[in-house]
């Protein structure tokens, strides 16, 4: 069997692009159809359309809207790698800004004007995201100018607003109820903020974990010594968080993990640096709704991200990333919270994926049928 998809980049991710009712004509459950599409497990994919990084298999799935008032809703998938697992538990910033463009490119949203809005909603928060695409004079531009940190090649100017992000996964900003917790984890305390706005994410003191706030760029190093008492306190904060009942049972991409820290002496281009990790190993530049988590955290009193940035309210927050500063923002309508950052994307390929037969689906047991 065939499967229409599109490849596509959405800020530092890349990402396959599907519609729904195309995926559903497999008459396979998406837990066994994407994996084996993606080439899972195998750390290299080879065998299939996944690019063995946790940045690079991703997969958005594309429904017609059923809410008033949405334009496009998605679904996204992280594919396992290294395991045949899928993780629904969250949504990825990066590949949300695919989405309006897709709907663009497809005919499914009519441009309109040099900017045009497209209200979107991830089925797996349930939260609206209002992207403003780049339509100058009223279409995509054919070479598109626009430039973001982590990517070298320019795209499609993206803006992605999270309507009202607070709680979205676990129904509080403040899961546990406090701004700042004790986890123990490798024969050490640790002092962290754990945030739902986005995505839910665990954020853990540079200083307490070592790391050189003068040296930026000495902390990967630093973080890879301590990556399995990181994914403790990251399994730990899951259930703190009300994610999972117990530590064992906490899934891949939730909560995320962020190492956040001042920047070593006053810089007015950057108000913390972060380092996140993605499925267990550092991340090349930032998740996008850990980011918004991020900014809620840093106007949040007594939070750790607080603490750093001073907690000013500015309508910005710089954070500084492997990739780069990037910032993100904020804006009030009419008692509306948004909080945004902005990206570029655009399309890589347009294919067929071709589907090799899967003992036990429907595809399969109709081969069958055909050869008695």
């Amino acid at each position: 069997m065939n499967i229409e998809a599109q490849w596509m980049r959405g800020g530092t991710s890349k990402c396959w692009v599907f519609e729904a009712e195309h995926l559903q004509e497999s008459g396979t459950s998406l837990d066994v159809l994407l994996p084996r599409l993606f080439g899972s497990p195998d750390p290299r994919q080879i065998d299939g359309v996944g690019g063995a990084t946790s940045t690079t298999s991703k997969a958005v799935i594309l429904h017609r809207p059923v809410s008033a008032g949405v334009d496009v809703e998605y679904t996204f998938a992280q594919v396992g790698i290294e395991d045949a697992a899928v993780d629904w538990g969250s949504n990825c910033g990066n590949g949300s800004a695919v989405v309006g463009l897709y709907a663009i490119e497809k005919g499914w949203v009519v441009p309109n004007g040099d900017v045009t809005r497209i209200v979107t909603r991830n089925t797996n928060t349930n939260q609206i995201i209002v992207q403003r695409i780049a339509t100058p004079a009223g279409a995509l531009a054919s070479a598109p100018e626009a430039r973001m940190p982590g990517v070298p090649f320019p795209g499609h100017a993206v803006g992605l607003g999270f309507q009202d992000p607070a709680g979205r996964t676990t129904g509080a900003l403040l899961p546990s109820g406090a701004a700042t917790d004790t986890i123990s984890a490798g024969g050490a305390r640790w002092t962290v903020s754990m945030v739902d706005a986005g995505a839910p994410v665990v954020m853990v003191c540079a200083e307490e974990l070592g790391l050189d706030l003068a040296r930026y760029d000495s902390w990967r190093a630093g973080v890879e010594r301590q990556l399995e008492t990181l994914e403790q306190i990251r399994r730990q904060a899951a259930v703190r968080m009300g994610l999972v009942p117990t530590a064992a049972e906490a899934a891949r991409a939730i909560p995320k993990l962020a190492i956040v820290g001042a920047p070593a002496r006053p810089d007015p281009g950057c108000d913390a640096n972060v380092m996140m990790l993605s499925m267990g190993k550092p991340h090349p530049a930032l998740a996008i709704t850990g980011s918004i988590a991020l900014t809620l955290a840093a106007r949040t009193p007594s939070s750790v991200l607080h603490a750093i940035t001073g907690g000013a309210g500015a309508p910005t927050l710089r954070l500084r990333t492997p990739a780069g500063v990037i910032e993100t923002w904020t804006e009030e309508h009419n008692g509306t919270l948004l909080v945004g950052v902005d990206r570029t994307a655009r399309t890589i390929a347009t294919t067929t994926i071709h589907l090799p037969e899967i003992p036990g689906s429907a595809v399969a047991a109709a081969l069958a049928g055909a050869t008695r």
